[in-house]
């Protein structure tokens, strides 16, 4: 199973996975931040008459709230984001739901106010832990692998295929968010650091065979070495993989609609994160010892070189 060989099909995939979310990061709203990071009110109602998402969005715009995010949580329960109000202006906006939607009455299962401050530091935070896991993560992965030949090539490899599966997920809410008004909120951050962990755990166990297979037998190729090491791991990285995923969808049917958006980034991470230690990060290696990325670097400057003429 010579799957080395076949490296510049699994850069192909990545670059398809890839492209679409940088595109509707760049020329789209981009990530849609939920109330966590804009500041603001949220409210979730239970309404005793049936209601649409729609019809509350035209109520809403009726006071001047256009502005706003309506998301059904089932059971004629909704939860309505807008901008910061004080407690007799949601009253007043319940009121009029009231009299416009649902005469019968509502119920207010929840109303919250954050600040935009807040929500700032939480970003900083969340962005500073980032980057310290990554320098730690590259220092360690170059540290463990140090009686093999070029060791700070693996830790680079690990980066590249977090950040790799970091620009996935990413990607993929920024297109859910155009389409699905699905938000980022405190929660998303936080599975992305899980899965963060969850795909260099899955990196370095690769890593570790194709050590053993090094040290074992130094006169073997690198892609040899590289092939037979996913060969021996690769039965287990799936079947880990497809436990935690059955466990998540469980958790996604049956878990409630508050840690949707959270499990959605998990099971997203988690299928990426085993692809790409397989098909990123051990290929990054190998694209590195057979020159591939020079020769790719030469061809372009080759090409440029005529045209500057």
């Amino acid at each position: 199973m010579n799957i080395a060989a076949k490296r510049g099909w699994f850069f192909l995939i990545s670059a398809i996975l890839l492209i679409p979310g940088i595109v509707f990061l760049i020329i789209a709203p981009g990530l849609k931040p939920g109330i966590d990071f804009t500041g603001g009110s949220t409210i979730t109602v239970e309404f005793a008459d049936p209601v649409d998402q729609q019809s509350i969005r035209a109520s809403l715009e009726s006071l001047n709230l256009s502005d706003t995010t309506v998301q059904n949580f089932g059971d004629n329960t909704f939860f309505i984001r807008t901008k910061e109000l004080t407690d007799v202006q949601k009253d007043d906006l319940l009121s009029d739901l009231q009299d416009q939607l649902s005469p019968s009455g509502y119920n207010v299962l929840s109303f919250d106010i954050v600040s935009p401050l807040v929500a700032q530091e939480t970003v900083i935070a969340s962005f500073w832990a980032l980057f310290a896991a990554s320098i730690g993560i590259f220092f360690y992965v170059w540290w463990a692998f140090r009686n093999i030949p070029k060791p700070f090539r693996y830790g680079t490899a690990a980066i590249v295929a977090l950040l790799h599966d970091a620009g996935v997920i990413i990607g993929v809410f920024a297109i859910l968010g155009v389409v699905a008004d699905v938000e980022v909120n405190t929660m998303f951050l936080i599975a992305l650091l899980t899965v963060i962990g969850y795909s260099v755990n899955d990196t370095i166990v690769v890593f570790d065979r194709v050590r053993e297979n090094i040290i074992f037998a130094p006169n073997r190729s690198l892609e040899a070495n590289v092939n037979l090491s996913i060969g021996e791991t690769i039965g287990r990285s799936v079947n880990t993989s497809l436990t935690l995923m059955l466990t998540l969808l469980a958790l996604m049917l049956f878990g409630g609609q508050t840690l949707r958006s959270f499990l959605l980034v998990l099971i997203i991470g988690v299928l990426v994160g085993t692809y790409s230690s397989i098909g990123i990060a051990t290929q990054i290696v190998v694209a590195w010892e057979q020159q591939d990325f020079t020769r790719i670097i030469s061809r372009i400057t080759k090409r440029k070189l005529p045209a500057s003429e």
